[in-house]
């Protein structure tokens, strides 16, 4: 994994929001950081797929709520496509619920549209680092009752942003 604050490292990303004044106030946000770059932008989910395949990102950034293709799907194929590749879910609603079926889909962090000035540096940085990012969760790896395993929510807290 990179390291999100070595200047010799940029680090790529892609920004997908069917809002074009969204996409410029998080590429404002991302870019304060030294050496991180939105290397594309995209406005639905399909167009994020294609844009990923193209500037091989080292993170991608999705909103949920999206024409053509909404984020969940298009991240449900990146994360087929490019493992590798972290993806953060971007929304203005984020429930306990929801949030616990990301942790457990392989999506790597999420981040209320309301709370991004906030998060979203952190999130990103964190799954750079290898980690994740669940505002007000931390997740607790377990094993159920198969053997198998899983992740849970635990806590209220915010998960691996504060462990580094």
């Amino acid at each position: 994994m990179k390291s999100p604050d070595s200047p010799e490292s940029a680090a790529r990303i892609l920004v997908a929001d069917d809002h074009e004044v969204m996409r410029l106030g998080i590429k404002n946000l991302l870019e304060t950081r030294p050496g991180w770059k939105v290397c594309a932008e995209a406005s639905n989910g399909q167009e994020a797929i294609d844009k990923a395949r193209i500037s091989h990102p080292d993170v991608i950034i999705l909103d949920i709520t999206m024409p053509v293709m909404n984020g969940l799907d298009a991240a449900n194929f990146l994360m087929r496509a490019q493992p590798a590749t972290p993806v953060i879910l971007f929304s203005l609603h984020l429930s306990d619920e929801l949030v616990g079926n990301f942790a457990n889909s392989g999506i790597r962090g999420a981040v209320c549209k309301s709370d991004a000035a906030r998060d979203l540096v952190d999130a990103v940085a964190a799954v750079l680092r290898g980690g994740t990012f669940f505002p007000n969760q931390k997740l607790k790896s377990t094993f159920n009752a198969a053997g198998q395993h899983q992740t849970q929510l635990k806590n209220r807290t915010a998960s691996n942003a504060t462990s580094n």
